[in-house]
């Protein structure tokens, strides 16, 4: 199945306590990494988020985002700081005998100030609060996994359609070839006549010489079997493998650039040189397609 690297999952779990959303958005990267933003109480599952997100992301920059909603007050507790509250009580005495001020220092005007008392999250049961974040976690990946595997497919399906497009191009180049050579030799007598006119005779076997060897120049029928043999190893993986081919297909490209870029340059006509730009506008589709495969 191809995938896309592009893509957006969101899950959302609740059990009652703690309601946890989590989205991933995909792009495309070389390689996987994934960056997972997220309340730093909850910091020690960001491994095994990294973890569940790899099972299904093997290539492509993963983008993160858990947001847990608390539901109850169990994972708040508030914490009194004696050591502050004493240093406010002894500054505030002090500020009084200093100046003679009047009034009581009470409980009221010490557990205002700042720092005294402090509300601060505390995770009584890490795992109980980890199974939630990774069931949406689960939820986000599995979303995102099936919007990745439709845009593959659109993927496959262009890229076949580029495939078997090239592959016709190539049927018209081979068809053209063989015709090079003979117009050449015909273009080179003309030539000669041109120039000398009858009054030289010039052996036939010496223009069968110089044709033959320009034939042996231009001659580009390894390179069509190799580049057809491209298209085929395009189609085979498109839609025959189950595993990522991203790379596999960078690779291929490459290949395919490399012979239009070998019969452009030998094959000396211009009808097969314009089939050959039309190849490589659509080679060069493909890869720009590629980029997005996983």
């Amino acid at each position: 199945m191809i995938k896309s690297m592009t893509g957006f999952g969101r899950g959302e779990y609740s059990d009652g306590k703690r309601n946890v959303i989590a989205e991933i958005k995909t792009v495309n990267h070389r390689y996987a990494d994934i960056s997972v933003k997220m309340p730093k109480r909850y910091s020690f599952a960001e491994e095994k988020i990294k973890s569940l997100i790899k099972e299904k992301v093997k290539r492509g920059k993963a983008e993160v985002s858990i947001i847990v909603e608390n539901l109850t007050e169990e994972d708040t507790t508030v914490k009194l700081n004696t050591l502050v509250a004493g240093q406010y009580v002894n500054n505030l005495k002090e500020l009084k005998e200093a100046y003679g001020l009047a009034g009581e220092i009470d409980i009221k005007l010490v557990a205002t100030m700042p720092d005294v008392l402090k509300a601060v999250p505390d995770v009584e049961n890490e795992d109980e609060a980890a199974a939630v974040i990774f069931e949406a976690v689960k939820m986000a990946v599995s979303n995102l996994d099936a919007m990745r595997e439709v845009e593959g497919a659109k993927l496959a399906d262009d890229l076949l359609m580029r495939g078997q497009l090239i592959r016709d191009i190539v049927k018209k180049i081979d068809a053209r070839a063989p015709m090079v050579a003979r117009e050449y030799t015909l273009k080179l007598q003309n030539r000669i006549k041109d120039l000398l006119g009858d009054q030289v005779d010039i052996p036939e076997d010496r223009i069968l010489v110089e044709a033959a060897v320009f034939a042996d120049k231009a001659n580009i029928t390894e390179e069509l079997v190799r580049l057809d043999s491209h298209m085929n190893q395009l189609k085979t993986i498109l839609t025959a493998s189950s595993e990522p081919v991203g790379k596999k297909l960078d690779f291929l490209v490459q290949e395919m650039n490399r012979e239009s870029n070998t019969i452009g340059s030998k094959a000396n006509d211009m009808e097969i040189t314009s089939l050959m730009l039309e190849t490589k506008s659509e080679i060069e589709k493909i890869r720009e397609q590629v980029q997005n495969i996983e």
